[in-house]
């Protein structure tokens, strides 16, 4: 993985922890824990749209909706088990 990659895959994670964040009511991580939820996300997302027959497509924007959906799903979940 060059530099790039490596910088663009740091924004995308903090924009979608970010996002995630602003989604999910309560749940502000600052810049680090928002990239780290993002990344968290993207991995999850990754896994299980396509499980459910789900393709966003290529390109940034796909990259970054897809990052948000998994990282909603993740701070849900964190939410969740905090209630019980």
């Amino acid at each position: 993985m060059g530099i790039e990659s490596l910088i663009v895959f740091l924004i995308v994670g903090a924009i979608a922890g970010w996002l995630a964040g602003l989604i999910v009511k309560g749940y502000g991580f600052g810049l680090l824990g928002n990239i780290v939820v993002g990344i968290i996300g993207a991995l999850i997302a990754g896994w299980l749209l396509p499980q459910l027959g789900f393709s966003l497509g290529t390109g940034i924007m796909s990259a970054i909706v897809n990052s948000v959906i998994g990282a909603v799903i993740l701070l849900v979940v964190i939410k969740l088990v905090k209630q019980a």
